[in-house]
């Protein structure tokens, strides 16, 4: 099988029914909102056992008995900034307990764990889903087959990569350390010699193991099994092997330039949604066919004859349908999302009461440098890729939605109570906030109902057809969440930052004071 086909095979097997392959890489994005669970969970853990021990309420009364005053610009006075933290840090010297620490090393040794565990077995049903999508097979049931299956070989597979590299980063340190002992210009030699082993050994560790995930899944095999088939693979397709390798960096390099070309006017977020939704499966799928066409097991559909135009139209169009669909159907879920989205930012106001007066916060420093164009992206994308990961992150029995909701509604009630001016921030969120807070309490909802399948899929109630159709569901009601964002992104890009100057005048006197 050459490239070229192994290409049009993944075009036509993203083109046909995308939904039942997308929702296990925005499940890729799930994992930091599953893993902040944990985090949050040591964070309570550590606030109950500061406030039992009375620690909370010493720093409550040297805040309210000191004299700290606000917080000075670290870039006009620098030294009255420095002086300022350490007060600071004084204060806060009480919350440096040793139990608590003790917590904080606890839950990110958990955290990782848990992170890296998530991202073999997401791997593994990505994989799997993709495998099936080239057989035009179910790949979204595939994928949940897959992760149950593969996630152990999988994962064993990228501790051996790591192994391998820390084995080589050991080796070189030791070999230039015995060098220079000999002599320094031996030891300089050395450097180089291993500097060169070192990317040697890298390389082609990533080369051979870059398709042992794909082997494991398609040959069903070990860790071990999976390493001797992707090298042989490559043994008897060298020049298919290098094409995929030349892709693969080839469209690494465009995504890291197109990265850093928007960085530079802070509309980073629309490399990585568009890395999640169409790189990452088109590598995997080019990937996935070739390895799977030498082995013969894989038969792609033919390529739609539908327009990309009204596939898009289409897709478009049933997003939106399911969004309204979704909302009418699940209207108490709903409001469970809403009461806790209220409660913890009631909670997260309260929290900032006794720093009030000494961190605040300007919604008109934030929109320095603000250019529409780019800001729009970067909010459409950003919140884009927010919603699908707490939506998606609720399958996990729903606790990680509940706690990003829970999250962001005391982050925003943080914020509320810390700006200077209110009545400007408030004005400012009105014309986007229309489309986006709603748009992401579906988003929240979406997570609730995935938790509620995710349960009964455990506990054998319904079957994994079930939970897959609920995975796609989920995933053409977040297009049409994304519909609502990108007009949300508009409003917020080119909208929100100007109108108010023009509204300001007119504001009754007494809704300035109150909020004054």
């Amino acid at each position: 099988m050459d490239l070229s086909t192994a290409l049009t095979d993944a075009v036509a097997a993203y083109r046909r029914r995308p939904a039942d392959l997308l929702p296990f890489y925005v499940l890729g994005t799930a994992i930091p909102v599953i893993t902040r669970a944990v985090t949050a969970a040591g964070f309570v853990a550590a606030y109950a056992y500061l406030e039992m021990t009375g620690r909370i309420e010493r720093v409550r009364t040297a805040l309210a008995e000191g004299d700290l005053g606000s917080m000075p610009d670290p870039e006009a006075d620098p030294a009255a900034f420095q002086r300022w933290t350490d007060s600071l840090g004084t204060v806060l010297d009480p919350l440096a307990d040793p139990v608590v620490l003790g917590v904080v090393a606890v839950t990110l040794v958990a955290t990782i764990v848990l992170s890296v565990v998530l991202s073999a077995g997401v791997s593994a049903g990505q994989y799997a889903a993709c495998l099936a999508r080239l057989r035009d097979d179910r790949g979204t049931l595939a994928g949940i087959g897959g992760v149950r299956a593969y996630w152990p070989s999988v994962l064993g597979a990228y501790l051996l990569e790591v192994a391998i590299w820390v084995a080589a980063t050991l080796g070189a340190a030791i070999a230039v350390a015995v060098a220079s002992i000999i002599h320094p210009v031996l030891g300089v030699l050395a450097a180089l010699a291993a500097l060169l082993g070192w990317t040697v050994i890298v390389l082609c560790t990533r080369a051979v193991l870059a398709f042992a995930p794909v082997a494991i899944v398609v040959d069903d095999v070990g860790v071990l099994g999976g390493v001797d088939a992707g090298l042989g693979y490559i043994r008897a397709n060298p020049a298919d092997a290098l094409g995929y390798y030349a892709v693969a960096i080839a469209a690494l390099f465009v995504v890291a330039s197109a990265g850093g070309a928007l960085a530079l006017v802070e509309a980073p977020s629309l490399v990585g949604l568009a890395s999640l939704l169409v790189v990452a499966p088109g590598l995997d799928l080019v990937k996935t066919g070739l390895f799977g066409r030498w082995r013969g097991t894989v038969d792609p559909a033919a390529p739609p004859d539908v327009p990309l135009r009204e596939s898009v139209r289409a897709g478009v169009g049933r997003g939106w349908s399911e969004m309204t669909g979704f909302v009418r159907a699940t209207l108490p879920t709903h409001a469970l999302v809403v009461a806790v989205a209220v409660a913890s930012f009631a909670l997260g106001w309260v929290a900032a009461g006794p720093f009030e007066d000494v961190v605040t916060a300007s919604i008109a420093a934030r929109l320095e440098g603000h250019l529409p164009p780019a800001a729009a992206a970067e909010f459409f994308a950003n919140n884009w890729t927010v919603a699908l990961g707490t939506a998606f992150a609720g399958v996990v029995l729903a606790v990680p939605t509940l706690v990003a909701l829970w999250f962001n509604g005391f982050v925003f009630g943080i914020a509320f109570r810390l700006e200077t001016d209110l009545l400007e921030l408030v004005a400012f969120v009105i014309p986007h906030g229309l489309l986006e807070i709603p748009a992401l309490f579906i988003a929240g909802a979406v997570g609730l109902q995935l938790g509620r399948s995710g349960w009964r899929t455990w506990r054998g109630t319904d079957s994994r057809v079930t939970l897959a159709d609920d995975l796609e569901r989920a995933f053409r009601v977040l297009v049409g969440v994304g519909i609502l964002l990108l007009l949300a992104g508009l409003i917020e890009g080119f909208v929100s930052p100007y109108y108010f100057r023009f509204v300001r005048p007119f504001v009754p006197p007494s809704v300035a004071d109150a909020l004054a």
